[in-house]
């Protein structure tokens, strides 16, 4: 290691966790989204550096992880998770470059650092990485596919998705109109789609024999929409290697990560269709539009890091697997 240091001139910024995470960071994570770039930024800051940022990096055991990620996963278990994974992608790189013999953060297995509650289950952006790459290597209709990826980038629900009529989208304007008769609040909702979005009911709208359904049942006139169990089915076809996933999961995975990029609360409120009691007066549908814009283009750019990589082309909608 020492030898390997000393050829690329790096002894010195090699000696410490914080040297060397700086050193990553620079290589690794600097051409990445800046939402990405922020949170691991703030990770590194914020817990390891603090518990880890002067020991020498061959002298970090998994129990020092641990510790770290014990204290993390009081705020939240889905951040306990992620700042797990920023060392563990931190030694991968270490080892590659002959600076570190051991990974540390291996040897800790996801659910023993935080167990998902059905009701609270987050995915990370690894899990991301895996779920969306997997969901278009399955043999599932591409409809389906396409279904699955909009769910997690668009915040919307099941329901609201797989009912989805074509007169309330416009596309060429990024928007789509859900009625208020479709909504669980009972309130028109206004989805403003991101440029991936668009490009997804682009094709979908190739791929579809009805003149109402973005989603018809495959077979019949196309004037009923699948199931609501339909999607669910496909998954658990797949035997998912992700702990408790179901598709509402999406939701508050958007939700979490958004807020912990620091996006408004309010404005993510807003693209759940959630009620926000401390706004007084009417209720004004394009609240926060400016802003439901930008997170929603904000999230689907982040999906698309985590999923980048894979063998599995996800980005080319017309002719992808």
């Amino acid at each position: 290691m020492a030898d390997a240091k000393k050829h690329r001139g790096a002894s010195k910024a090699l000696n410490t966790v914080r040297e060397f995470a700086d050193f990553w960071f620079s290589s690794e994570i600097a051409g990445k989204s800046e939402s990405y770039r922020k949170t691991t930024r703030r990770a590194l800051e914020k817990d390891i550096f603090p518990a880890i940022g002067n020991k020498a990096l061959e002298s970090v055991n998994a129990g020092d992880v641990l510790t770290i990620c014990d204290r993390v996963k009081g705020r939240s278990p889905q951040s306990a998770l992620f700042t797990r994974n920023v060392i563990k992608r931190m030694y991968e790189f270490g080892i590659s470059r002959q600076v570190a013999t051991v990974n540390p953060a291996q040897q800790l297995v996801t659910r023993f650092i935080a167990t998902p509650q059905s009701r609270t289950r987050v995915l990370t952006p690894d899990e991301l990485g895996e779920v969306l790459p997997n969901i278009y290597a399955s043999d599932m209709a591409r409809a389906s596919k396409l279904a699955l990826h909009l769910l997690s980038i668009t915040m919307v629900r099941k329901s609201e998705l797989i009912e989805a009529q074509w007169r309330e989208l416009d596309l060429k304007n990024g928007m789509w109109q859900i009625p208020a008769e479709r909504m669980k609040k009972d309130r028109e909702h206004w989805v403003h789609l991101s440029d991936q979005a668009v490009v997804m009911f682009s094709e979908l709208k190739q791929l579809s024999h009805s003149e109402k359904f973005v989603f018809p049942m495959r077979r019949g006139s196309g004037d009923r929409p699948i199931s609501k169990s339909t999607l669910n089915a496909a998954v658990r076809a797949m035997n998912l290697d992700v702990q408790h996933f179901v598709i509402h999961d999406f939701r508050r995975t958007a939700s979490t990560h958004l807020h912990e990029m620091g996006q408004s609360s309010d404005a993510i409120e807003k693209a759940l269709a959630h009620s926000i009691k401390r706004i007084k007066g009417i209720y004004n549908r394009a609240a926060y539009a400016a802003e439901r814009q930008k997170i929603l283009q904000l999230w689907a750019d982040f999906v698309d890091t985590q999923i980048a990589g894979h063998k599995v082309v996800i980005g080319k909608f017309g002719h992808a697997a």
